[in-house]
Parts: structure tokens; sequence; C-alpha cells
């Protein structure tokens, strides 16, 4: 049984007000909350065991790598991967994709060679495209949605040409909450010889994920939405992959040896790891999924959609509301507008007033914007610990926007 107040008693934060009123935080989308477990873990990586991690030798380094290096295989079962060694430790999905661009695609990346992306994807899954496109002559072929915001996989499947190298598209769009059927797309384009990378930044946060039964040659996560410290993330890499990259940074710890005139990388994953990582926040990283596990996730899923199918609901049937996506089966995440004019920043300090926290803005999907006609909307996105009262005091706060604003 999923006890919704047992899960928010697990957060300190939810406890406090803003604003002379109490915390209604459906900011989850750019950035969720921590757990006590996880805070406790930071807190006794810094206070009781931190050392620099991999060959100090002495007790608390030894303690340090064990705690850190266990987040690997963590990682792994959050995500269905076969062999931890597949997973790259990174600092959220924005260097997972970076790492992709430049460890992987980069030198095999020809002039007219494309990248086949949906006009739903992040910033994050967009500028390192734009890089290869104007250092290397790659092309760009962008893949449109349906009306209701679906992105059908034929239509992904139908752009990738003889010339496609790389496909590279969202699991669960930030903006509208759409699900990818990304396996059906990683299919296709293995079918055409093209490789997939996914954005895995929403979908894992919300559903089950299985990379094996996905199939993608890439599949990036962030900590900071996972409930996890900002700083951590990972890139799970199919083995044959990995073998076909180049390392992205050069440093201590991607090295077996370093001579004047010669280096000898390590073996992966570490030849993707230079310097010296994020200990304690990839610690924290994987007391986040501990948690998450230990709930279940698809007793948060089915928590969620319970929390989507009400919201959808209530903001229905505001006539004067706009609501951008309604694609079935999308996740507990509401990009809307208002009729009138009124703009998304001002909606959003209204809302603060309330309590309420909501995203206002481009949310980094410019073609997404431009796609739907918008500069900005507002975004409601509800996380494990959302209850349906804050879907009311969502909706009121929204009437007394329309009434001021309207």
């Amino acid at each position: 049984m999923y006890d919704v107040q047992q899960v928010r008693a697990d957060f300190p934060i939810l406890a406090r007000e803003v604003n002379g009123k109490p915390l209604t935080y459906l900011d989850n989308g750019a950035s969720a909350q921590k757990p006590q477990a996880v805070i406790d873990a930071v807190m006794r990586g810094y206070a009781e065991e931190y050392s620099n991690v991999h060959r100090g030798l002495h007790t608390l380094s030894n303690l340090s790598t064990e705690r850190y290096e266990a987040v690997r295989g963590t990682v792994a079962r959050f995500l269905g991967a076969a062999d931890e060694r597949e997973i790259v430790f990174t600092s959220g999905t924005t260097e997972g994709i970076n790492l992709v661009c430049y460890g992987w695609l980069m030198p095999r990346i020809e002039p007219g060679d494309e990248i086949v992306l949906s006009v739903m994807e992040h910033h994050a899954n967009i500028v390192p495209w734009h890089f290869l496109r104007e250092r290397h002559g790659a092309v760009l072929k962008w893949v449109e949605t349906d009306p209701d915001g679906a992105l059908d996989p034929q239509a992904v499947i139908d752009a990738i040409g003889p010339k496609t190298r790389l496909v590279a598209v969202t699991h669960m769009s930030n903006v509208l909450g759409t699900v990818v059927d990304v396996a059906a797309i990683v299919k296709g384009a293995h079918d055409k010889g093209a490789a997939v990378l996914v954005d895995g930044s929403q979908a894992a946060v919300h559903l089950p994920v299985d990379v094996g039964a996905i199939g993608a040659d890439f599949y990036a996560i962030t900590g900071h939405k996972l409930y996890g410290p900002s700083g951590s993330g990972a890139i799970h890499i199919r083995r044959e992959r990995m073998d076909e990259m180049r390392p992205f940074m050069g440093g201590g710890d991607m090295i077996r040896e370093v001579h004047r005139d010669e280096v000898v990388y390590a073996e992966p994953p570490m030849k993707f790891e230079a310097g010296t990582p994020a200990i304690v926040q990839q610690i924290g990283l994987g007391a986040a999924l501990d948690y998450m596990m230990g709930l279940g996730m698809e007793n948060i899923a089915a928590h969620e959609a319970s929390l989507r199918d009400y919201a959808r609901e209530r903001l229905f049937g505001l006539n004067w509301l706009k609501v951008h996506g309604d694609a079935p089966g999308k996740g507990a995440i509401f990009s809307f507008t208002m009729a009138g004019g009124a703009h998304p920043h001002d909606i959003s300090t209204i809302l603060d007033k309330k309590g309420v926290a909501v995203r206002a803005g481009h949310h980094c999907a410019g073609p997404l914007m431009d796609h739907l006609g918008e500069t900005a909307t507002c975004r409601a996105s509800f996380g494990l610990y959302n209850t349906r009262g804050e879907v009311d005091t969502l909706v009121e706060a929204l009437e007394l926007c329309h009434d001021l604003l309207g």
C-alpha cells in the first residue's frame, strides 16, 4: 500500500511554509526535493567518511571507495542493466550526452551525416548536436509531434536515412509529459544501422526503466531529478559502443600509465571518468535510488498516474486555461497558459504567494515552444510525494490568478 503521507514525512522541506502558506512543491520536473535518507548519506559522507577515492589504501579512502563504487551497481539495478561496467558516472544527463557527442559521434561524423531529433528535446539534447552541425557539417533532422503532443515512433523511424548516424530522443518530455515508445524507435533505428541515445532525465524518475528491454546504445539520467544531489548522474552505454569511444576528458583516474611519449587508458568505465569525482554526490544518488526502489517504481508510477488523471480533470475543467499536450499515457507534467495573455512569469509569482511552486519560462525547450506557438508556459510537475489536495491547491491558486489577471 502506497502511503503518500508517510512518504511526505521522509522529506523535511515539505513541512515548511512559503509566504505563510504550506509549501506545495510542483517544480519536480526542474529538480526534486531530497528525502532524509539522502540528506543523511550526504552528511555522513562528509562528516564521518570523506576521503578521495581509489588508490588511497588508508581506512577512509577505502571506505569512500567502497561506498562510491557500490553506487555503480545500484544504478545498474535501477536501470535494469546486466553489467555495472556499462555504467559511467557523470555530473548529470548534460555531461552524459556531451560524452556521447565528443567521445563517440564526433570521431565518426562526416559533413552531411544526420542526427535525428524530436521537436520535444531539452536543450541538453540539442545544443551538443549543434556543435557538430557548426563544426563538422552535420545535419539535424527534426520530427514533429502530433497535435496532442504524442510522438509517433514510426515518424522518427521514417526520418532515418542512409546518412543518419544517431537518433537522439527523450523518453519523457519535460514540458508535455509525453512518454515516447523508445523501444520501438531503437528497433527501427538499429534495423537501419543508426545508433540511439535516450534522454532519460524525466522518465527514470516516474517510470520503471529497463535498458535491456529498451536496447538503446546510450541511456542518460540525472541525479537531482531522482531525489538525489545535484552534480550526480550516470549514463548506461552498451559495451560495444564503449569499445568504439575515445575519452571525453583527460586526467587522473582514467589512465593506467602516462609517459612522456605515450598514455595507456584504463578500461571502461574508468576510461571515461577523469579527475576527482563527485564522491559524496554519487553516494547520495545511490541513497536516492535505494529509496525509490524501496517504494517500488511500479507503486510510484501508479500513484503519479492517479495524480495525473485527477489533475487533468481539474485543469481541463478551467475553460480559460490552455493545457499543452494530452498524449495518451503521459506523465504527471502539465504546461499551461492562461487566456487573456497573462504572462507565465506573473502567474508563477502569484502562485508563489499561495505557497505553490511551479516553473515558468521556455523550460530549455526552444524548438518545442516555437512548435507550440508560445514564448513561455507555466509548468506544474508532480512527484512521488504530491497529493490530490495539492492539485486542489494549485487549481484554487490558478482561479485567484484568473480573477487578478484574466
